[in-house]
């Protein structure tokens, strides 16, 4: 059986932590053997306000967040439920600033490596139009899951997208166990080198 991979995604008031964004939600699915086994989702109140574009997009409302739970409250649930799982995210570079400043505010540490779908689809799948969650997700036939642009959703959709590139790597690539320390590895692969680092990989 394969280890649990942590798969996550976070709704925000902004793109960036570095200028006072906060997370307004997030979600988090645990993938095991192609499987999603769990998850965790929660509203968190940050005390920063949402601008209204922002809610128009997510849905989520400076109303529903008043009544969600404390970010530190959250995050330290966050940090429990994911334990010494590596991490995925599509995106990775976003949704990993807001994973190490909310843990931040929660004093807490954020070790977990990242990787990210959106860099493994342009490599696996360099024929497709788009990258973007929902694109690929298309692209691939797989079932869109509940409102874009709310956290579990997307989170679900990019642990199926996941889910879909390691039965691949072991089908198309004959790669038994494609892992984390794989997919981070193939993410940073130029795109070039794909198949002979995937062929090597095969035979090891």
């Amino acid at each position: 059986m394969s280890s649990p991979i942590a798969v996550i995604d976070f709704e925000t008031t902004g793109i960036s932590p570095g200028q006072g964004a906060r997370a307004t939600e997030v979600a988090i699915v645990l993938l095991e053997s192609g499987q999603i086994v769990d998850r965790f989702q929660s509203l968190m109140r940050t005390g920063v306000w949402i601008p209204s574009f922002i809610t128009q997009l997510t849905g989520i409302s400076n109303a529903m967040v008043a009544e969600a739970p404390a970010a530190e409250e959250v995050m330290g649930e966050a940090a429990r439920f994911v334990g010494a799982a590596p991490m995925v995210a599509h995106n990775a570079a976003f949704d990993r600033k807001f994973w190490e400043a909310e843990l931040g505010h929660a004093g807490l540490p954020a070790p977990q490596p990242f990787a990210c779908t959106v860099l493994l689809s342009r490599r696996l799948y360099p024929e497709a139009s788009s990258h973007k969650l929902g694109s690929i997700v298309d692209h691939l036939g797989l079932p869109r899951a509940g409102r874009a642009h709310r956290a579990l959703a997307d989170a679900e959709m990019a642990a199926s997208l996941l889910a879909r590139m390691q039965q691949d790597l072991q089908r198309r690539w004959g790669i038994a166990q494609p892992g984390h320390g794989l997919l981070s590895e193939l993410q940073r692969c130029p795109k070039g080198n794909i198949a002979t680092m995937l062929a090597r990989q095969a035979q090891a």
